[in-house]
């Protein structure tokens, strides 16, 4: 189950015995943020405490909060292919909910306060800024020509 739950969240087909989760991330070394969270699961509904990590484009989350580099996360979800994270309250009926949205699904959270709750939202939503992909110039396509433009705006 658990390999089918990462291919669901990282979007691939069977697991490599030579992929690396965490995409070389020190996970362990000073998180963007940190901390407790309820989650709820993706295929049975109940909710599970779990400690959080963000930390260059990559929310990881383990079962207690002593990481060291020889932890393994339960899940990584890469901010880059999420969409939205906003309060869930009204969705859920549980105060201090949020939820996260990528293409594929919606993962809801609750936090132990309203003030970690947007903290949590907050510096979800920066990273998903930081790390979403950005057109370039050279990406940009003049749609009169169907070419893409060079770098000058002529």
């Amino acid at each position: 189950m658990a390999a089918s739950l990462w291919r669901a969240v990282m979007g691939t087909g069977a697991p490599s015995a030579q992929a690396d989760p965490t995409d070389g991330v020190d996970f362990w070394r000073a998180p963007e943020r940190g901390g407790w969270l309820d989650k709820q699961g993706e295929y049975i509904k109940t909710w599970r405490r779990r400690w959080f990590v963000l930390k260059q484009g990559k929310l990881f989350w383990f079962k207690d909060s002593t990481i060291t580099r020889a932890s393994v996360p339960r899940g990584v979800i890469p901010v880059a292919t999420c969409l939205t994270v906003k309060g869930a309250e009204d969705v859920l009926n549980r105060k201090f909910a949020f939820e996260l949205s990528t293409p594929r699904e919606t993962m809801y959270f609750v936090a132990d306060s309203e003030k970690e709750k947007e903290e949590w939202i907050n510096s979800i939503g920066r990273s998903i800024v930081q790390h979403s992909r950005s057109v370039t110039d050279d990406e940009i396509v003049d749609y009169d020509s169907g070419q893409p433009t060079t770098g000058d705006r002529s």
